[in-house]
């Protein structure tokens, strides 16, 4: 318990004193945000910046092949992937897309804390984006986007990572997993926040990282945090049961959902098998 408890002081000390030290983003990741910020940026020089990461070039083949774009032809090169995916899109989606490696520890036990992290990652973000899919086809005028999504959901908790990282200097702490797993819901989203901010993120994605799990945060509006939200309700992460169903028919009014138990369905189900194959 004493150990316990150093951990979490060292956390919340550490956040108070803004020395918790957070991951960084990786550097082909960078580049493409600060060359898609150049407004005299081409097509061809963006590829030239993703073919230099072998992983970030077949993420990005996946991602202009999947069928949510709405593509019979399949992009067989990262110039034809790029151009179909946009400019626009290419800098939330290359992101996404190498998020994953921020994801590693040389401890083998944090190793499968973050394994396990990074896969319920993906299984919302899965369900988040295939509901945004859903709901764009009818919602044609709004400013949410897949691209957006996509990201916002990969990044939702990423507050989870120094967590780990700092108990990886307190081994004992793994003897009492549900220690750790306290500390990660009391402070992930914090930590998640300043992460975002650090990577210079909008204001809108720090909102994402220090909200999703927060329930007394509930947008009027349909927002991005209702579909990431939705993701966890559809993967378990929400245990209570009226929470739960409150939350499905306020996003069935919002239109998020045609039905509360559409994503029980088989239908929803094939989707986001489709989506997930994205990432993985």
């Amino acid at each position: 318990m004493a150990t316990e408890n150093a951990l979490y002081t060292i956390l919340t000390e550490k956040i108070k004193q803004d020395t918790l030290v957070l991951p960084t983003l990786p550097e082909v990741a960078l580049k493409v945000r600060s060359a898609a910020d150049d407004p005299d940026i081409s097509l061809n020089y963006m590829s030239e910046i993703i073919s230099q990461d072998p992983a970030l070039s077949l993420g990005i083949l996946k991602v202009a092949n999947n069928a949510i774009l709405g593509r019979s032809i399949k992009a067989e090169t990262v110039p034809q992937a790029v151009t179909r995916i946009g400019l626009r899109q290419i800098k939330s989606i290359a992101t996404a897309m190498a998020v994953e490696q921020v994801f590693v520890s040389h401890n083998d036990i944090v190793t499968m804390y973050m394994n396990k992290a990074w896969v319920k990652t993906i299984d919302i973000a899965s369900v988040a984006v295939s509901l945004m899919d859903f709901y764009l086809k009818d919602h044609k005028r709004t400013s949410l986007t897949l691209d957006t999504i996509t990201l916002a959901a990969l990044v939702h908790n990423i507050g989870v990572l120094p967590i780990l990282t700092e108990a990886e200097n307190h081994p004992d702490v793994f003897a009492n997993p549900t220690f750790l797993q306290q500390a990660i819901i009391k402070l992930s989203g914090k930590i998640g926040g300043a992460i975002t901010r650090r990577w210079g993120f909008s204001e809108e994605f720090t909102l994402l990282a220090e909200s999703w799990s927060d329930l007394t945060v509930l947008p009027t509006e349909v927002h991005y945090l209702d579909f990431i939200r939705a993701g966890a309700i559809y993967h378990n992460v929400f245990k209570n049961e009226s929470t739960k169903e409150a939350l499905l028919n306020s996003y069935t009014k919002k239109g998020i959902l045609p039905e509360a138990d559409y994503m029980q369905t088989d239908e929803f189900k094939e989707k986001c098998e489709a989506v997930k194959a994205m990432f993985i």
